[in-house]
């Protein structure tokens, strides 16, 4: 079953060969939190003069025969949007009775290979994926869960939630709930219940900073549940306001407060969620500074964040990652990638903002 060969490759170390879409013209402001739809912010849009048959057949050719054209395959795949891919896919059936996915697999390798199988994979099933890889097997990928979770909007948790069994036939909090522990788990199950409260409790506010306070920094020992339950359960722009009015009560920002008062896949969780309130887009900025960051490189962050934002909010990832690191993301992939990996990451990237 094709999912299955999309698993092993995402699995897989590897190498990659590949070339770009156009940059994008300039978008409208958006401010970037969960609940924003980001329409017209991503770095890779659908071709206008699309014709899933005649991209089928130009995929055809670049594997035909000695050696393979993998700059064509690139420059077409990160040029089109993820459902155009999937009618690509289905023409390329229809035409040759082959497996798209399948002969790009054949014909490719390395980290290009598993960049390539992203972009053929539909973006709910992308993320079930990962979460699956993340759970399985001995240990489990903190990183992948925090990322995910904290990050979608309550919409998709539930599509993912659905998928998942359906893919699977599990259960994903069940899963969930029996490869972590403590409160680490608790916040976990919570964000799987997609059921954030909605708009601002203007008459919480106060209170809200005020246990979080009460919680951490005003007591010896931390009391996470407070933390939890608050930082689970608010809406997006609750927080930011809670975080505004804990800054005045505590004089610290609400994430140095969990730095100091938490640790392990906890702080990480609660960190994500406080971050993914503030900025989702900001959020990805940091997340991919860091897969890139010292001695190697985390590149299956790299390549799960490049694809999973490309027709989100890349260009706002993009914006943040200029004002936060003063270095554009497409200085920061040129100097820690190489090869046809390179060029196709560049691709989603979309422009250099030096």
């Amino acid at each position: 079953m094709e999912f299955y060969r999309f698993k092993d490759a995402i699995t897989k170390d590897c190498g990659l060969s590949f070339s770009v879409a156009d940059t994008p013209p300039p978008p409208n402001q958006t401010n970037g939190h969960q609940s924003t739809t980001m329409a017209g912010r991503g770095s890779v849009r659908a071709s206008g003069n699309f014709n899933a048959n005649q991209d089928a057949e130009i995929l055809y050719k670049a594997m035909k025969g000695l050696g393979t054209d993998e700059d064509s395959i690139m420059k077409l795949l990160t040029s089109r949007s993820n459902s155009q891919r999937q009618q690509i896919k289905a023409a390329y059936k229809t035409l040759h009775g082959k497996d798209l996915v399948g002969d790009l697999q054949g014909e490719l390798g390395g980290k290009f290979e598993t960049l390539v199988v992203a972009l053929m994979t539909p973006p709910i099933l992308y993320d079930v994926t990962s979460l699956r890889n993340a759970i399985k097997g001995a240990g489990t990928d903190e990183k992948v869960l925090i990322e995910i979770l904290s990050s979608r909007t309550a919409q998709q948790i539930k599509d993912i939630t659905a998928a998942y069994r359906q893919e699977f036939n599990k259960n994903l909090e069940e899963d969930v709930t029996g490869d972590t522990s403590g409160h680490f788990r608790r916040l976990l199950v919570i964000l799987l219940q997609a059921s954030r409260q909605q708009g601002v409790q203007e008459g919480n506010i106060e209170a809200d900073a005020q246990t979080l306070f009460s919680a951490g920094e005003k007591k010896f020992g931390t009391d996470e549940e407070q933390f939890i339950t608050i930082l689970g359960n608010r809406s997006t722009e609750h927080l930011k306001r809670v975080f505004a009015a804990y800054m005045k009560l505590a004089g610290y920002e609400m994430e140095e407060s969990i730095q100091r008062e938490t640790s392990g896949g906890l702080r990480d969780l609660l960190l994500a969620v406080v971050k993914c309130a503030r900025s989702v887009p900001a959020y990805f900025a940091e997340t991919l500074y860091y897969s890139m960051k010292g001695a190697g490189t985390d590149d299956q962050t790299l390549i799960r964040v490049m694809v999973s934002r490309s027709e989100v909010d890349m260009l706002d990832i993009r914006a943040d990652y200029r004002r936060l690191f003063a270095k554009s993301l497409h200085s920061a992939i040129q100097g820690d990638t190489s090869g046809d990996y390179r060029k196709a990451l560049l691709l989603l990237c979309g422009g250099n903002d030096a």
